[in-house]
């Protein structure tokens, strides 16, 4: 709901349980008003009337204040814009109007002396509390090109406290999406990537909170970017304590694009959340958000169980050993089967290959369809995997267009994992992708196909091109339309987004995939802590997570049994990724019953609300799904000291007047113990795990 009121220079959006409020001043001064719980247009009245504060020596009175704060006039905070053309660099722009359009509020400015026109939206959705916002800046003069240094989808502040934690997700590679808490102090905290893509060190998302907030309690103030390239979010501290947070494409200020008279530049979107529930409640409402307007079908869709080929055959593939683990795949209750790298080109390493989108016809004589067709005649969906914004040296299109890759002239050409970046800015290497991927999804009955993206840019030039830093902003355009084009030419076809496990995962690549690669590192174990960051964010439901071998082969050699690998990989899409050839008829035995365990849970634990119950911290951890009657409850017992017991579990989210009946076991509840006093959970030992089904009566 959108509410203009006073002298309709105030406007207030309001969501389920929050309010946003800004006020245009007299002098076309956009202030921020309020963030949090819900206000009326009088409220925000009364808060414009309070107008800036006083002046103060060496002090802007409009920083921490302004809406969208630009380079130019009396600022000193970090600008959100700033635009330079021959004339001048710096922004002074004048109010040109307002609009509505459902849910969305326009507001419009323009700077006469550049010839800028731009546009801040701003928008609440009835069913949610989390606001998007973005920009839209154009050329409209006639004068020369105007080059925006720097284009913030927005500047969040927030409200005058004594003081304010951050929390953040940072990591690398095997080690994606690790939460970590700390005081915010004066200054600058800067998080981003300057990849090329998202990145394995950060997620780009901050959450603050101010009068610490636990898991359930509490004020929280999240903020998350939708982009997929490089990256930025600013989060300062002013000298009188408040703070604003800005974020964007691109790291630095070096430039983003060059706008011709005519042209224009749409920002990615910038969300915030403000919540009163905790980091729980923050995360529910994140989840609930992107399942309903980000996540294609995400409400409506379960993702199936499926089996990745990586792990069990790596480089060395044929179509008869595909199929033989296919057959023991289907017999286990998978759902969709996943042929990984090697099946293209001469891909007999990682040194060949990448870039020849062709079944290769020693492996594939007849090429994907037989062996999809088969998939399908067992009862499961049939995927592949595809890596095409890189290519390898040795490849016929390097070889044909050496011209295609990102590269500076005069410099050696990085080859990190033995491939180079193909500069997917230019329409030509667009064109052939989208040719290559649109003839391969038509060439087989293909369900799914998994998005690889392997490596970072470093070489990022664009020989011939007035403008080269654009290729930044481009690339991310570019795969988002191939994406676009690819889902509206094959609907039926799902695909998830990887990069080297969890380097590209963000609001952006989000709305144009149905679930995404968590990490590279399958350990049991390690998986709890970086899916205890990811939902943070982001949801069960697209989420993927594998059962693999034991030992552990990717990373630590750590034997687990199977019942902790799959109760692990249950938190969100269960996968399967081991060398099924190896597993004893037992194994394949107590597996499938897993596998049929968590058909039962799954609407549940996809579809449903998370309560983080305890966090991974070396003893008992847990993570709790509630929708409608049905309660799921996952634990796990990382060592067991001194023959003590573990804590009981206090479940949330359940209705304490009602009686529960436990699925696995028979006995019978009270919601108001299993509350209060807590639920057993049995484990015992090291490395234990268990999951628990309860039903209200």
């Amino acid at each position: 709901m959108i509410e203009r009121v006073g002298d309709g220079r105030t406007w207030v959006l309001s969501g389920v349980a929050s309010s946003y409020a800004l006020h245009l001043t007299q002098g076309d001064e956009l202030l921020h008003l309020h963030w949090g719980p819900r206000i009326s247009g009088a409220d925000a009245e009364a808060l414009a009337a309070q107008g800036l504060p006083p002046y103060w020596p060496f002090e802007s009175q409009l920083d921490g204040h302004e809406e969208y704060p630009v380079e130019g006039g009396p600022r000193f905070a970090r600008p959100a814009l700033s635009v330079r053309s021959d004339a001048v660099r710096g922004t002074e722009w004048a109010f040109d109007g307002d609009e509505t359009d459902g849910d969305e509020l326009r507001l419009r400015f323009t700077d006469p002396v550049h010839g800028l026109g731009l546009t801040l939206h701003h928008r609440m959705r009835d069913d949610a509390d989390v606001i998007e916002r973005w920009i839209t800046v154009a050329h409209e003069g006639e004068g020369p090109a105007l080059e925006l240094l720097r284009a913030d989808a927005a500047a969040w502040t927030l409200p005058q406290r004594d003081s304010w934690r951050l929390s953040q997700l940072h990591g690398r590679w095997a080690a994606e999406s690790l939460l970590v808490r700390s005081e915010l102090t004066y200054g600058e905290k800067v998080i981003g990537s300057r990849r090329g893509h998202t990145g394995h060190q950060h997620l780009p998302w901050v959450a603050l909170d101010a009068d610490g907030a636990t898991e359930e309690r509490g004020e929280v103030y999240g903020c998350a970017l939708a982009w997929s390239g490089s990256w930025r979010i600013c989060v300062q501290q002013l000298p009188d304590g408040l703070v604003q947070i800005t974020g964007g494409a691109g790291y630095d200020d070096s430039g983003l694009l060059r706008l011709a008279p005519g042209e224009s530049y749409t920002s990615p979107v910038f969300a915030g959340l403000w919540s009163e529930g905790g980091f729980g409640g923050a995360s529910r409402a994140w989840h609930a958000w992107q399942l309903a307007h980000v996540v294609p079908d995400g409400a409506t869709t379960e993702r199936p169980v499926l089996y990745n080929s990586w792990e069990a055959t790596g480089f060395d593939i044929s179509e008869d050993q595909q199929r033989a683990l296919a057959r023991r795949a289907g017999d286990m209750g998978v759902e969709l089967f996943v042929v990984d790298d090697a099946w293209f080109g001469q891909r007999t390493s990682d040194r060949a290959g990448l870039g020849d989108w062709t079944p290769n016809p020693e492996r594939f004589p007849h090429g994907l369809k037989p062996l999809a067709d088969d998939v399908h005649g067992m009862g499961m969906r049939f995927g592949i995997w595809v890596e095409p914004e890189m290519v390898n040296a040795d490849s016929d299109l390097y070889r044909a267009h050496p011209d295609w890759v990102q590269h500076h002239p005069g410099r050696t050409r990085t080859e990190l994992r033995n491939q180079l970046v193909l500069n997917l800015a230019r329409e030509d290497v667009q064109d052939y992708l989208w040719t290559q991927l649109d003839e391969l999804l038509s060439s087989a009955p293909i369900d799914y196909v998994k998005w690889d993206f392997n490596r970072c840019f470093t070489d990022a030039g664009w020989p011939g091109e007035e403008y080269p830093q654009k290729l930044w902003v481009e690339h991310v355009r570019a795969l988002y339309a191939l994406l676009d084009r690819l889902r509206a030419a094959h609907p039926s076809v799902a695909f998830e987004s990887c990069s080297g496990g969890g380097g590209r995962i963000d609001l952006g690549i989000l709305s144009r995939t149905d679930q995404v690669w968590t990490s590279d590192n399958t350990d049991p174990l390690d998986r709890l802590a970086i899916q205890h960051g990811f939902t943070q964010l982001h949801p069960a439901r697209v989420m993927a997570a594998w059962v693999t071998d034991s030992p552990n082969v990717q990373l630590n050699g750590r034997s687990t049994s199977l019942r902790f690998r799959f109760v692990s990989a249950m938190a969100g899409v269960l996968g399967v990724g081991g060398d099924l050839t190896e597993w004893s008829e037992d194994e394949l035995a107590e597996a499938r019953g897993w596998v049929e365990l968590y058909k039962t849970i799954r609407p549940v634990v996809q579809g449903g609300e998370l309560y983080r119950l305890r966090a991974p911290e070396g003893g008992l951890s847990a993570v709790q799904y509630v929708r409608g009657a049905e309660t799921v409850v996952l634990a796990w017992l990382q060592a067991q000291h001194y023959g003590e017991l573990p804590p009981r579990l206090r479940l949330r989210g359940i209705d304490p007047a009602a009686a529960y009946e436990c699925l696995d076991t028979g006995a019978v509840h009270r919601g108001s113990v299993l509350m209060h006093h807590g639920l057993h959970t049995g484990l015992k030992g090291d490395l234990d795990a268990a999951v628990i089904r309860l039903r209200r009566l």
